[in-house]
């Protein structure tokens, strides 16, 4: 049953517990399994990859297999629903829409005796997109993946995501990465796909960024592999955290913990609220819902190990426990969710009011549903198109700037011991003096 405690001190504890829960013991021994996967592949290219699918995807493919064919990808518009096909593409253009009001301009400033300064951001020249697999099928991941590298104008986006049953891919998912504009896709998943988008194979590209969320062992590849390749985030287990006043509804609120839980048996699912009776109506609600619930094993178990009702005394001790744990998703139910908002400081993506369910930010309203979690929402932000971007600094001197401020140049790296740097200005200088 889901716990209701009382003490701060104790919620505090708990929040730790929970927010450190991927970084237990057992993950030492799931990264020795991790680096070996990749040394493995990075030696043996396909060789390794291949194997590695057998051995815990139980899936014996081979070299030929691993790209899906552009028949594959045509017959999977066959298999969605009109309905499912149009809400896609709905989602689509919401997510289009956003991302591309975050593009960054190029600038470059012209100030006096000729200085040029600029910045000028140019995209990536290949991205990898990690679509999860196995319990569930990702339209939405790929969605959310895959539009800000176009918008960003990345020329090349590899697609992996494993295999299900007979080999085959989940047809929404092979529509959701044609209607993003991906068309090349591997059926590939786990640490070893992760290594060969980092390293290549002989059939599967190195890539420069790897975004998409994973389980551990994928998370624990992307933190291995990070260096080599850029990454978006180490996405962990799901989570969400909801701050509910006397006016939220229990049947709501219990909704939105269970749409957390059903994720994966380590999503976290915490309500903080003011109202012992509402915690206690959420509680017998979540035992109500769960009855007939179609993930119910995995749900319970998120639940039992990961899921928290902390009855504090104030909004704003609500406030600081949840800026403490910065959680990936944040709910306000309550009255006044935008005053709230201003004593907010760490969350991924902010849900306000009663009608805004985290499943409107997961499938449709526009911003990016890969988020930090486990507490990186302090220091880390959503996936976006900078995700996928890098600016370069743009300067230029003219003659006449370099000798007014020639002089500055060469005392500091003289200060620093390096003369060549201070030669390299002062030879420039003299050589202007001598014309």
């Amino acid at each position: 049953m889901l716990r209701i405690i009382t003490q701060v001190a104790e919620a505090r504890t708990e929040l730790r517990r929970i927010c450190d829960r991927t970084h237990d013991d057992q993950i030492v021994h799931k990264e020795a399994t991790v680096r070996e996967v990749l040394q493995a592949v990075k030696r043996q290219g396909d060789k390794a990859l291949l194997h590695y699918t057998a051995e815990f995807d139980r899936q014996t493919l081979n070299s030929e297999q691993l790209r899906v064919s552009g028949s594959e990808l045509d017959a999977a518009y066959q298999q969605v629903s009109k309905e499912l096909l149009n809400a896609i593409q709905l989602a689509r253009q919401q997510i289009e829409a956003f991302h591309r009001q975050r593009v960054p301009k190029s600038w470059v400033q012209f100030g006096d005796d000729e200085i040029v300064l600029g910045k000028r951001y140019t995209p990536v020249d290949r991205a990898g997109l990690y679509v999860p697999g196995g319990r569930a099928s990702y339209p939405s991941t790929v969605l959310m993946n895959a539009i800000p590298a176009k918008v960003a104008g990345v020329p090349r986006i590899v697609m992996v995501t494993p295999p299900g049953q007979e080999k085959t891919i989940n047809a929404a998912v092979l529509v959701a990465a044609q209607e993003a504009g991906v068309q090349e896709i591997y059926r590939i998943g786990g640490a070893q796909a992760i290594a060969a988008l980092a390293y290549g194979t002989e059939t599967i590209p190195k890539v420069d960024v790897i975004t998409g969320p994973g389980n551990i062992y994928v998370t624990l590849a992307k933190k291995l592999v990070y260096g080599t390749v850029g990454i978006d985030s180490l996405a962990g287990p799901s989570e969400v955290l909801i701050i509910a006043d006397e006016n939220a509804n229990p049947v709501y609120v219990a909704a939105d913990m269970l749409a957390q839980a059903e994720h994966d048996p380590m999503a976290a699912a915490i309500l903080l609220t003011t109202e012992a009776g509402l915690a206690k109506k959420v509680q017998l609600e979540v035992e109500r819902q769960l009855e007939d619930h179609p993930r119910r094993l995995l749900t319970e178990k998120a639940i039992a190990h990961y899921g928290l009702i902390v009855v504090v005394d104030s909004l704003l001790v609500a406030a600081d426990l949840s800026n403490e744990f910065a959680p990936e998703h944040l709910e306000l139910e309550v009255q006044e969710p935008w005053d709230l908002l201003e004593k907010i400081r760490h969350a991924g993506a902010i849900f306000l009011g009663s009608s805004t369910p985290e499943a409107v930010g997961d499938y449709l309203a526009g911003p990016n549903h890969t988020l930090p979690t486990s507490g990186a929402a302090r220091y880390a932000s959503a996936l976006g198109v900078e995700t996928f971007l890098k600016h370069s600094s743009l300067i230029q001197y003219s003659p006449t700037a370099l000798q007014k401020l020639g002089n500055a140049i060469q005392i500091l790296a003289q200060a620093e011991g390096l003369p060549s740097h201070a030669d390299s200005v002062r030879l420039r200088i003299e050589k202007r003096s001598d014309e």
